[in-house]
C-alpha cells in the first residue's frame, strides 16, 4: 500500500509549482508516525536523500516545567499543551522557504521535545507533517489547514488505540496502572476530539 500511496503522492507532488505540504492526521496510536516514515523513505528511494523530510507536530509539546506551571501535565498532549502559534510560524516559513530550516522533534526518551533537531534544507520538495490536530478548527489550529496542500486521515478502531496507547505508556516508564489512567483519562478523550475532525481530510486510511 505504502509504495502506491507513494507513487500517488509524488504526482501530487510534481504537478505543483512549488514545495509540497501534506499533513497526516488522526487520533493518537493510529499509526501516523509510520506512515509518515514509510512515505517519506519510499519517495526518498526514487527520488533522493533530500526530496522528502518529516516535520512532525510532537516537536511542539510544550516542556514539561511549562506544562507543570499552567497546570496541565496530566493532559500532556492535549491541544492546550501545544505551542501551536509556534507551529504555525515555522509552517509558513517551510511554505515558502529558500533556506535551511531547523524543525524540533520530540524525543520519547526525555519525554521533552528538542529544539532545532530536523533540518529542512531547500531542496526538500515534500515536507510531511504528521500529527493528532492538523485539521481541527480552534482558534490558532484552524490556521494550520490552509498551509498544507493536502491532508490524509489515519484511523484504526478505538480498542486498537488503546491497546497501542497503553503499551506506549509502559514503554515510557509508566506503571500499568499509571499508563491505563493516562490513556483513559487523557489520550482517548485527545481521540474523541481528533474524530470530529475526519470530515475535513481529503482522504482516509485504515492501514
Amino acid at each position: 500500500m505504502v509504495d502506491k500511496l507513494a507513487d500517488e503522492l509524488l504526482t501530487a507532488v510534481d504537478a505543483a509549482p512549488g514545495r509540497f505540504l501534506l499533513g497526516i492526521a488522526g487520533p493518537p496510536g493510529a499509526g501516523k508516525t509510520t506512515l509518515a516514515a514509510a512515505l517519506a523513505a519510499a519517495v526518498r528511494e526514487q527520488r533522493g536523500n533530500h526530496f522528502a523530510v518529516v516535520a512532525p507536530l510532537d516537536g511542539f509539546h510544550l516542556p514539561n516545567r511549562a506544562l507543570d506551571e499552567r497546570g496541565l501535565a496530566a493532559v500532556k498532549g492535549a491541544p492546550e499543551t501545544f505551542d501551536v502559534e509556534k507551529f504555525v510560524r515555522l509552517l509558513q516559513r517551510v511554505r515558502g522557504a529558500g533556506s535551511t530550516i531547523l524543525w524540533p522533534e520530540f524525543d520519547r526518551s526525555l519525554d521533552q521535545p528538542t529544539p532545532d533537531a530536523i533540518a529542512i534544507p531547500p531542496e526538500a520538495r515534500l515536507v510531511i507533517t504528521e500529527g493528532n490536530y492538523l485539521l481541527l478548527a480552534r482558534p490558532g489550529w484552524r490556521e494550520v489547514q490552509p498551509l498544507l496542500d493536502d491532508v490524509w486521515y489515519v484511523d484504526a478502531p478505538r480498542d486498537v488505540l488503546r491497546s497501542r496507547l497503553i503499551e506506549r505508556q509502559l514503554a515510557g516508564g509508566r506503571t500499568e496502572e499509571e499508563a491505563v489512567r493516562h490513556v483513559d483519562g487523557s489520550d482517548l478523550p485527545n481521540a474523541t476530539l481528533v474524530a470530529r475532525t475526519q470530515a475535513r481530510a481529503g482522504r482516509t486510511l485504515r492501514p
